[in-house]
């Protein structure tokens, strides 16, 4: 099967393969329309899509062979009328779906799949999106009501990650509420995001783990109990049942949303920094990725073949991903510029520069 790797953008998703060291762009499909997300499921070949309708609102679809065919939507349950929830900020907590923000295989059936949106609500199919369990235990976390809303106006799931030893156990990033995890597929869960530091909170909170944002987890698919967090105010690394530690080595900048972990070496991780959360641009206008090679001690500013004037690219939580191979890297900007990342990322090169803001890269094979 070619290399591919599927381009989640604001007008549709597009898919690049690679033949005989050859890069194509396919046409996109869903022409027009926000795709949030795209996710290839090996074990029947399907491929997933979620789109954002904005008030139309929020569709799944699935594709096995050639055909689309729409699926339900998870389905938030409802409280009884005149009661409502609050979040940390104080605004009233929609049980509505705004947005399918992760997509990941659960290997525990075949067609397996955990579901994470804003507003902060988990769902999992054992039916290859047929239909939507919602994950009360997680919603009736006593603490729930300090998280608060990231970048969007309500929290969201956008990392979820499976251990590929044990698919019982499943981490979550949840902006802004923490790092939360179970053991027993989702029956129990528990905020262990000790050790992430909150510095936009008053001192007294900044270790809060319910006020937390971390922007993106990725963990060593070799070695899993190694988990990388780009985190609103820093990169983090964790080993497995330890409090996260914060990685202060030299680096341009640690503010970002990026973060992509090697597949095989624990030390290896990639970051893209921007200037800051009220300045979300390259620093200097230089675009550039970090990578740390030997555990965050130190870090490796990669610019071959990025623009280092008049960058205004950022990266978005999604817009950066390794392949399998743990040498290919791929990223895509909201100033919809597209790059390959070859040797680790020594050297880029653009593919496409003129497509839609993009909101996530995945590499299919």
């Amino acid at each position: 099967m070619p290399r591919q790797l599927l381009i989640a953008t604001r007008k549709g998703l597009f898919v690049l393969t690679e033949r005989r060291g050859a890069w194509s762009l396919s046409e996109p499909e869903f022409r027009g329309v926000p795709v949030s997300m795209g996710c290839f499921d090996p074990r029947d070949g399907s491929l997933y899509a979620a789109l954002d309708h904005g008030h139309f609102g929020v569709k799944l679809h699935r594709r096995n062979g050639t055909r689309w065919r729409e699926l339900p939507a998870p389905v938030y349950p409802q409280l009884p009328k005149g009661k409502v929830e609050r979040e940390g900020g104080g605004r009233p907590w929609p049980r509505s779906l705004r947005l399918v923000w992760s997509l990941e295989l659960d290997p525990r059936t075949p067609g397996g799949l955990w579901c994470g949106t804003i507003p902060g609500g988990l769902f999992h199919s054992a039916d290859a999106g047929a239909s939507w369990t919602f994950n009360a235990p997680l919603w009736r976390d006593p603490n729930r009501s300090k998280w608060s809303g990231g970048g969007y106006d309500t929290p969201g799931i956008h990392s979820i990650l499976v251990d590929p030893r044990d698919p019982q156990h499943v981490t979550l990033g949840i902006s802004c509420g923490g790092v939360h995890v179970t053991r027993d597929g989702g029956k129990n869960w528990r905020n262990e995001a000790l050790g992430l530091r909150a510095a936009y909170m008053p001192k007294a909170q900044a270790f809060d783990v319910d006020v937390q944002d971390p922007h993106r987890l990725a963990a060593c698919r070799g070695a899993p109990d190694r988990v990388w967090c780009q985190h609103h105010n820093g990169i983090f690394v964790r080993d497995g049942d330890k409090p996260w530690r914060e990685v202060k080595a030299k680096a341009v900048s640690r503010f970002g949303f990026a973060c992509a972990a090697h597949p095989h070496d624990r030390d290896v991780a990639w970051f893209v920094p921007a200037e800051k959360d009220e300045c979300r641009v390259p620093v200097d206008g230089a675009l550039v990725v970090l990578r740390t090679g030997d555990g965050g001690r130190t870090f490796t500013e990669l610019r071959s073949g990025l623009p280092q004037q008049h960058a205004y690219d950022l990266v978005w939580r999604h817009g950066l991903d390794v392949a399998s191979d743990g040498a290919t890297l791929a990223m895509g900007s909201t100033s919809g510029r597209l790059w390959l990342g070859r040797e680790g990322g020594e050297q880029w090169q653009e593919l496409a520069a003129n497509l839609p803001p993009i909101a996530a890269v995945r590499w299919v094979s």
